[in-house]
């Protein structure tokens, strides 16, 4: 065992390496740093890679954070007084590998440089920080399914500050408006008879405006269980900002959840849908769900050239269903439809499913949904209908 001045030291040199770790980018809590005094104890100070080792298993829950570990526990326990003199080592081996890695040791000098500035009053060095990621950041950009519980909470707080309310859209009906582009001619006639005959104005008019309708169809089949959560959230977020949109889930039989989604409280919300939706990650049946829509639902909400989201792996099971058919048919009924489709990240993606090659000819946009970042871009790109009157950009990828 340790003496108990030995003991205090060793807790806080390793305080300090876990707030580097954190200021570095890895994600270090309490209750790590607890774990890690306790690993070191177990294992003991004897061997230097026994001790790396036990830092590393209770601290790194990432495997791509290895690299920044192993180089923040070699330099950080090379010396006693390394932290003086951490900016002058550092800088020269970042100038002449910001080719492969620059980045994570600027964030590590970055780190090492933060800590060492709540232990002394001496000169402060700016160090450029364009090319480090804050750990939101890095979040905005993690895939759903690689998210662990605690991610996905703090990701939904990032989509519910990230998403912009959406924008009225022109409608093809006008009203009159002082500052208008465009003469009212009937107007002007009335006000002409008002003043004998005399024109002494033109009236002008413009075009009115109405909150746009969004209908979002969630698949919620097994395949998509980490994305159908997060894509929830994103309707629930849109639905607190706009009053026209519907939403509707689907794995072996269609529900329409836009009431259970009108609770101010999301957990609520989703507890709500949770409990009355019985085919949760369970098989898919896209064709039958959406005749079902096609049939009960979309004279109802449709009515407005409404913009259809459907979120899907495309993954048929029935390959007798006439999935071509009901494609088309909500394709013709909606202004536009839009296919929000996970597995668009990896680069080398090819339609070769039955599903996919079916539905992607009757598809407006093809987009990845797969993370904070892409779901953001999604109400930016329906933001561009207030200016085109159409969603621009991001064509569909042909069969």
């Amino acid at each position: 065992m340790m003496a108990g001045s030995d003991d205090s030291r060793l807790a806080g040199n390793i305080l300090l390496f876990c707030r580097t770790l954190r200021a570095a980018g890895i994600p270090v809590g309490p209750a790590q740093v607890l774990d890690a005094l306790r690993a070191v104890t177990s294992v003991g100070l004897t061997r230097r890679d026994d001790f790396c080792s036990a830092l590393r298993a209770v601290l790194v829950t990432d495997p791509s954070q290895f690299r920044l570990f192993e180089q923040s526990f070699h330099v950080y326990f090379r010396n006693p007084r390394l932290l003086e003199r951490m900016i002058s080592l550092l800088l020269p081996s970042i100038e002449r590998r910001a080719a492969d890695g620059g980045t994570a040791l600027r964030r590590l000098a970055e780190a090492l440089f933060a800590t060492a500035s709540d232990r002394t009053d001496e000169a402060v060095a700016e160090i450029d920080q364009s090319g480090s990621y804050s750990a939101r950041e890095v979040l905005r950009q993690k895939d759903f399914e690689q998210m662990s519980l605690a991610e996905q909470a703090e990701a939904k707080e990032l989509l519910l500050s990230d998403i912009e309310p959406l924008c009225n859209i022109p409608t093809r009906r006008f009203r009159v408006h002082p500052f208008g582009n465009r003469h009212d001619l009937r107007r002007s006639m009335q006000l002409m008879i008002r003043n004998d005959g005399q024109l002494l104005c033109l009236a002008k008019k413009r075009r009115r405006e109405r909150p746009p309708v969004l209908v979002l169809i969630c698949d919620i089949s097994g395949s998509m269980s980490h994305y159908s959560r997060m894509f929830l959230l994103f309707a629930h977020a849109l639905r607190a900002h706009l009053p026209t949109v519907h939403s509707f889930v689907f794995g072996t039989r269609l529900t329409n959840i836009s009431r259970r989604l009108a609770d101010r409280d999301v957990d609520a919300a989703l507890a709500q849908v949770a409990a009355e939706v019985e085919d949760w990650d369970g098989g898919t049946r896209i064709a039958a769900s959406l005749e079902r829509f096609n049939v009960d639902w979309a004279r109802r909400v449709l009515a407005q050239n409404a913009v259809v989201l459907l979120l899907s792996d495309g993954l048929e099971r029935d390959t007798e269903a006439d999935l071509q058919f009901q494609m088309q048919r909500l394709h013709r009924s909606c202004r536009r439809l839009i296919w929000l489709y996970p597995m668009l990240r990896f680069d080398g993606f090819a339609p070769k499913a039955f599903g996919i090659r079916t539905m992607l000819p009757h598809v407006d946009l093809f987009l990845p949904a797969h993370n904070v970042d892409c779901l953001a871009a999604l109400a930016r790109i329906l933001n561009q209908e207030r200016r085109f009157g159409v969603v621009a950009g991001h064509p569909a990828i042909a069969a």
